[in-house]
């Protein structure tokens, strides 16, 4: 049964809900009436990596053989497939925003990468904590520290969406990188609809949130996007069916 508080929950209530789940179950609402599950069990670490053991052990300093070696988050995480693509291109101080439970945050760090996660969510920066992270719970349009010298900054797993909308969260990352940095960024694939949506999140009990702002970006809108928030493409990858691009002051 679907339950909803006045006009819904807070959704950093549900999202926790949601990595509280034995079950990692969550679910997207679209105004359209989608229904999308979210892949929880990826941003949690809680399956093994699908591809790219022998990568993954000498990202984290483990030792592959079988199922194990499978937790390169240096706290038990597991890397999900297409992470290693964003984790090597982290040449130094790197930025995780919305770093949820802090898989990418602690496996850099099992990496000697310094890094830190942000999240709006205690949970999220509890259990990043306990994986092995620095997290702190930050806003990214808020005050952080190192502002202007970050190597790299993290938007994966469609945090480019973050406030609903890409070239204000674009400019900030801008305005955290360093001269020479880039903004890692998970896109959707080319030719997928996209732009600003209301969303709202359902849990494993039917507890439905208040809407909020979201964004989805596509691969051919960064053309567009990065000039307008004073950055360019330097260039865009696949990797495990995932879509990324690397963005700089050029």
């Amino acid at each position: 049964m679907v339950t909803a508080a006045g006009d819904g929950w807070e959704p950093t209530d549900i999202y926790e809900a949601g990595l509280r789940s034995t079950a990692g179950r969550l679910w997207a609402h679209h105004p359209d009436g989608r229904r999308i599950p979210l892949p929880v069990h990826r941003w949690r670490g809680t399956l093994p990596p699908r591809s790219e053991p022998e990568a993954v052990a000498a990202l984290s300093g483990v030792t592959v053989g079988g199922v194990a070696g499978a937790g390169a988050a240096g706290g038990g995480g597991a890397l999900a497939a297409g992470d290693l693509s964003l984790l090597w291109r982290c040449a130094g101080p790197t930025l995780d925003v919305g770093c949820g439970p802090g898989r990418l945050a602690a496996a850099l760090a099992a990496r000697g990468v310094p890094a830190l996660g942000i999240d709006v969510a205690p949970l999220a920066v509890r259990l990043s904590r306990q994986a092995g992270a620095v997290a702190l719970r930050r806003d990214v349009f808020g005050r952080l520290p190192a502002e202007g010298r970050w190597v790299a900054l993290l938007l994966a797993d469609g945090n480019i969406g973050i406030g609903g909308d890409p070239v204000r969260l674009l400019r900030r990352a801008g305005q955290l990188l360093a001269p020479t940095g880039q903004v890692l960024v998970e896109v959707e694939p080319p030719g997928t609809p996209t732009g600003p949506v209301r969303l709202r999140l359902e849990d494993a009990t039917g507890r439905i949130s208040k809407p909020f702002a979201w964004c989805l970006v596509s691969l051919d809108e960064l053309a567009v996007l990065a000039p307008a928030a004073g950055l360019l493409v330097a260039g865009s990858w696949q990797s495990a069916g995932r879509h990324f691009a690397a963005l700089g002051h050029g």
